[in-house]
């Protein structure tokens, strides 16, 4: 068994075991106790499960902290997604971008592309985007939330449905090649779906610390996102599975 098989093979097992140890793993593949802590070294670095003393675990299912505190965790890869984001973009098209750090950031980005419609459930977007004369903006009204300048709840559903949109910009906080997209949020999980439902394509954004996570709420599969934007290159199992799915990377 190659090693990019085996690796696989024990994020299932511990998947599906809840807790294996290093020699009941290596008993397991055949292979000796230290390869298998290389091989859990290696998985853990990507977000398949988490590494503890003689063993490993899955992964807990990853929450957000406030937006002040995600607006500082990975700025540098955000840029890089903002840079690809507005060459996918073009003068003339109308969007629906979603609440989140990324999106906040690729805002200034997509500002400069100019001449868009936007429609968007966040307050930081839609002043950002705006301040470009030759952008229109729709701001999406509804519960507010005041930590992240978001609205969310039936009353968004209900006017986003209103909107045919060239491209749903989606910021998630996980993303895994058998669970598809997700969120933390539920009601962001919510506006999210309810955008792609509106919009002839879907363009989600992930930096590479998002692969291989896992959240408590399912955003869409994988076969559902037409583009995802990426800081990164993923590894080759990821990258097979997103081209599998008819996703292409960027």
């Amino acid at each position: 068994m190659k090693p990019i098989q085996r690796r696989s093979k024990i994020a299932e097992a511990v998947d599906s075991y809840g807790a294996m140890s290093v020699d009941a793993l290596a008993s397991r593949f055949e292979v000796s106790a230290e390869t298998i802590r290389r091989d859990l070294g290696r998985l853990a670095d990507s977000g398949a499960l988490q590494k503890v003393h003689g063993g490993a675990r899955p992964l807990r299912l990853h929450t957000e902290g406030s937006f002040r505190e995600r607006m500082a965790e990975d700025a540098a890869a955000k840029l890089v997604i903002a840079d690809k984001l507005a060459h996918l973009v073009e003068p003339g098209d109308t969007i629906f971008v979603d609440t989140g750090s990324t999106t906040v950031i690729c805002a200034r980005a997509l500002a400069g592309v100019g001449n868009l419609t936007v429609i968007t459930n966040s307050i930081r977007v839609a002043e950002m985007i705006g301040q470009t004369a030759t952008n229109t903006v729709y701001l999406l009204g509804g519960a507010f939330g005041g930590d992240n300048g978001e609205t969310s709840g039936p009353m968004v559903l209900d006017q986003i449905a209103l909107f045919q949109a060239d491209h749903a910009v989606i910021a998630v906080a996980a993303i895994d090649a058998d669970v598809g997209a997700m969120d933390a949020d539920f009601a962001e999980a919510q506006v999210a779906r309810a955008m792609m439902a509106a919009s002839r394509q879907t363009i989600v954004l992930a930096h590479g610390t998002k692969l291989r996570r896992k959240a408590a709420f399912r955003v869409c599969r994988l076969d559902q996102i037409d583009v995802l934007v990426c800081d990164l290159t993923p590894d080759i199992g990821f990258r097979t599975s997103l081209s599998a799915a008819g996703c292409a990377l960027q």
